[in-house]
């Protein structure tokens, strides 16, 4: 196609088709030789301005990308070819302007110094000089897009890092031919607004390149005057903030202190804002306070004799934190000034102890108001207000009350335990205070406050916990919020009633109260949860109560399913504590309606609803056994050696229930065995128990390897494995319970050979699985290896196969079973045998990997592979490389005969014995392999 049609195509074409080839066809147009001669073809005064912009489009891209295709004789030409066009376009289309600008901008970038010397100041000179032809004003407005853009150009320019440095400085000294220019346009009193809006965009490109502040303060004081003209408001701002905010600012002190009593001057134009409600003034006159005060805190607080400047500009930011109305539906602010109280925080923790001493003095004060501010701003609105907010404006609020807390817990360091004896005196008098009745809004902020606070830092030394525990009954909760926050409040102090039990029975009734209530699910529930986990052996007395109230709420299924399962686990926490036959007598109660109502499901034909029903019945039984453990292998060693209870005898009550049930769950699995989520769910529970019980759960060894087993030979799950692999870990070092485990492993082995035969790649899942069984048999009991009716050169083959399977999980999982295998060659004769014989097609499978076969994320996984080869089969190995290597176009069409050479030399020198270091010959070698070496792709590898 013609230039012409294609970029016809492209702008007016209605198929998208079209559009992609026209697209792809000018972009190959733009980087060829012709471009040169095309684009000034295209910039002509009569072509439409898409034609046009195309044109100065293809010029930056030959100039900025191509700039060594360019005969240094032609620069010059170049140059006033850009500067006849930019005057000419001065009074024609803006985005064209623009364009053409960035290519000049470019061209100075790649001259200056030594081919154009004062570039910028010559630009200057064209723009000024007289030209009958152009109106003054759009030639000032060009020359200020000129300006603007050539910082922009230079920072997303591809100069290289000894040039950028360089052209920087030279950039830097050259706004002495800018800033007086922009000065006197600023102050010109019939400069119109759209050109003082230009200036002051052009000011805010130059300070990024790092000009001394002092150089800009001129400037920065006549941002501030245009502060006051609404047209110029937003510009303004950022040009300031920007000037402030570079980090080259802070050398410059004098400067600095200066730019405050400024910043102190817009408080009357920032209330006057608040009280009209004009969120934008607002906000800006925000943002040029926190830059100053953020940037710049440790310089400021450092000139001692000038505190008291210092402290009216953090008393500026306080008010900014606390602007009235409720973020983020009338103020969009507060939110801004977090981040200055932690810097500040942190730079006067930073001082030597004298210095930090005289601003904890004049501070502490102030950190206290800010507290007292911050929990003001984290109130709920009216409930009627609250009504009217959208789901997104009630999220935005949940996270600025989760960055208020987190201010908070960092406040905690610098006030310590006064800021909790404070918010604790607080509440007290609102709670005890008759004439006044308080809102619901106000007794949650401050209890907010003390949440936020007992979370994350140990409050188990503070005396006013046990004054708040007396204050929490007498709340009078007359909403969820409020009682959300409530139920949080004590799961937070959870540790400290562990170690004050006494004061439980304050707080127990509230949350089993709490627990009837769906609105307040996840509070009470989790709560519950952290009780029963910190507090369980003071819990026996009520532990009845927590059962039967726990069993009302799931059978009335007042809770969603996640919250049901971890109701289960608070349960297993509380049961833990008790004697066996206590905790038979309430798993009896707690257990028997689901039984019987599986006992049910377990008759019916399957269907998609009675499927959900059984797995939630069988996902509360694992969560329960999840935590129930009467063998305390959990618990912390500190606090259990005071409370250790007497050391069970008879079966684990655990293992009774699994007995009494087992039945049922074979029923159940005889109508699912087709189902992947029931038998999950199946595996789940006794997972779960082994993981718990460990030894205790031997009793069920014999019968669980028989079931699954039957499971596994009907229909192969991963699940089944899984499982399987959780029993070889635990029991591999016990004779008296491991025979039942062999003969399943054996017959898991069998089936899955039995399924590679059949054809795998349907179920990456279950090699995955059987990969890893195998790594853990190799692990904790290789001598399974040498049993007669173990096909260990099958199992050998299945793995070479599953190292070339798409998933990367699977083949992760394959690696790891090689890098188990590997180094039993010698002391297991089956292993020995089958790796000398079979090698050699592992060795070819890696290379493939490596290759290119496999992805990149892999390579670490198949370095290890090579490194136990050479580390334990070396011999072998130096044949079977060089063999391998000989074959053409192997692993990769991409490298030549040298390449290969080297890496082999590399993989069998000394170097072999350092992991890290073949894990690096890998990781050059698959760039080769893949075309990818020294290319930018590999920049973050």
């Amino acid at each position: 196609p013609s230039l012409f049609q294609a970029l016809h195509q492209l702008y007016y074409d209605p198929n998208i088709e079209n559009k992609n080839l026209a697209q792809k066809w000018l972009m190959q147009a733009q980087v060829s030789p012709q471009a040169w001669h095309f684009s000034w073809l295209l910039l002509h005064m009569d072509k439409v301005p898409e034609i046009q912009y195309f044109g100065a489009s293809a010029l930056h891209i030959k100039i900025s990308r191509y700039w060594n295709d360019i005969p240094a004789d032609q620069y010059e030409s170049l140059k006033s070819q850009l500067f006849t066009h930019i005057t000419r376009f001065a009074s024609g289309s803006k985005i064209v302007l623009t364009r053409l600008c960035v290519a000049l901008a470019s061209l100075a970038l790649s001259m200056m110094p030594e081919a154009w010397p004062c570039a910028v100041a010559d630009m200057v000179r064209m723009f000024q000089a007289e030209d009958s032809n152009v109106d003054g004003r759009a030639r000032c407005l060009a020359l200020l897009e000129l300006l603007t853009v050539l910082p922009e150009e230079f920072q997303t320019s591809r100069l290289p890092q000894y040039r950028k440095g360089q052209v920087r400085s030279v950039l830097a000294q050259e706004c002495g031919s800018v800033f007086p220019l922009l000065e006197q346009l600023l102050q010109q009193q019939d400069s119109p607004g759209f050109i003082k809006q230009k200036v002051l965009k052009c000011f805010s490109s130059w300070v990024q390149l790092e000009i001394p502040l002092m150089d800009c303060e001129n400037l920065i004081q006549a941002a501030f005057t245009s502060l006051q003209d609404p047209e110029l408001f937003d510009t303004a701002v950022e040009a300031v903030v920007n000037a402030i905010s570079q980090p080259d600012a802070q050398r410059y002190v004098n400067t600095l202190l200066k730019l405050i009593p400024p910043v102190l001057g817009l408080q009357e134009q920032l209330r006057q804002a608040v009280q009209s409600g004009d969120m934008e003034t607002s906000h800006g006159i925000c943002r040029i306070a926190v830059a100053l005060g953020e940037n710049h805190s440790r310089a400021l607080l450092d000139q001692v004799e000038h505190w008291q400047s210092f402290l009216a500009l953090v008393n500026m930011i306080m008010f900014c934190t606390g602007i009235p109305g409720h973020y983020p539906v009338n103020e969009t602010t507060s939110s801004l000034t977090l981040t200055f109280w932690y810097t500040l925080q942190d730079d006067i923790l930073s001082f030597e102890p004298d210095k930090q001493a005289v601003y904890q003095q004049v501070y502490r004060p102030v950190y206290f108001q800010l507290v007292d501010v911050l929990l003001h701003k984290a109130q709920f609105p009216s409930d009627e207000e609250y009504g009217f907010w959208s789901s997104d404006e009630k999220e935005q609020f949940r996270i600025y009350r989760v960055d208020i807390s987190d201010t908070l817990m960092y406040v905690y360091e610098m006030l310590g335990a006064e800021l909790l004896s404070s918010l604790y005196d607080k509440l007290g008098r609102l709670l005890t205070n008759t004439e006044q009745p308080s809102t619901w809004q106000h007794t949650e902020a401050l209890l907010y406050g003390f949440q936020s606070i007992a979370e994350t830092i140990d409050v188990n030394y503070s005396d006013v916990v046990p004054g708040l525990i007396g204050l929490i009954p007498r709340i009078s909760i007359s909403n969820v919020q409020l009682a959300d926050t409530v139920m949080f409040t004590i799961g937070a102090l959870s540790e400290w009633l562990a170690d004050h039990p006494v004061m439980i029975n304050n707080v127990l009734p509230l949350v089993l109260q709490a627990l009837g209530n769906p609105e307040l699910s996840i509070s009470s529930v989790s709560t519950l949860k952290k009780i029963c986990r910190e507090c369980k052996y003071d819990l026996p007395p009520y532990a009845a109560n927590i059962v039967a109230v726990s069993q009302e709420v799931l059978m009335k299924q007042i809770h969603k399913t996640s919250q049901c399962m971890w109701l289960m686990q608070a349960l297993g926490f509380l049961l833990s504590a008790l004697q066996v036959e206590e905790i038979l007598k309430n798993l009896h109660s707690l257990i028997t309606p689901y039984i019987q109502q599986l006992e049910k499901l377990a008759d019916e034909t399957p269907n998609p609803s009675n499927k959900l029903a059984i797995i939630h019945i069988l996902g509360l039984l694992s969560n329960l056994f999840t935590t129930l453990d009467i063998s305390h292998h959990d618990d912390d060693h500190e606090s259990t050696e005071v409370k250790k209870l007497p050391v069970q005898q008879g079966p684990n009550p655990v293992v009774v229930v699994l007995q009494q049930v087992f039945q049922l769950i074979q029923k159940v699995l005889s109508k699912w065995l087709n189902d992947a989520q029931v038998v999950e769910s199946v595996c789940a529970i006794f997972e779960k128990s082994v993981k718990t019980l460990l030894d205790d759960f031997a009793p069920m060894v014999p019968q669980l390897c028989e079931m699954l087993g039957q499971m596994y030979s009907t229909i192969p799950q991963a699940s089944a494995i899984d499982l399987t692999r959780q029993l070889v870990h635990i029991f591999a070092h016990e004779p008296a319970h491991f025979p039942p485990i062999k003969a399943l492993f054996l017959l898991v082995t069998s089936v899955t050979l039995t399924l590679f035969q059949q054809g795998p790649r349907d179920h990456p899942d279950i090699v995955d699985s059987f990969m890893q069984l195998l790594a853990q048999a190799l692990k904790r009991k290789p001598d399974l290896f040498l049993c007669s009716n173990l096909d260990v050169k099958a199992v050998f083959q299945c793995g070479v196969l599953s190292l070339k399977f798409p998933e990367a999980p699977t083949v992760k999982a394959s690696c790891g079973f090689f890098t188990e295998l590997l180094p039993r060659c010698g002391e297991i004769a089956p292993v020995g045998q089958v790796v000398h014989e079979d090698g050699k097609v592992l060795l070819q499978a890696v290379l493939e990997g490596v290759g290119g076969q496999a992805s990149r994320s892999l390579m670490d996984h198949f370095a290890e592979i090579l490194f136990a080869l050479n580390k334990h089969c070396f011999n072998y190995l130096s044949v079977w490389i060089k063999e391998a290597m000989q074959q053409d176009g192997f692993p990769s069409a991409r490298v030549s005969p040298e390449q290969k050479e080297t890496f082999s030399q590399q993989i069998l020198s000394r170097e072999r014995v350092n992991k890290r270091r073949v894990k690096e010959m890998v990781k050059e070698f698959t760039l080769l392999c893949r075309g990818l070496h020294g290319t930018e792709y590999t920049a973050d590898y």
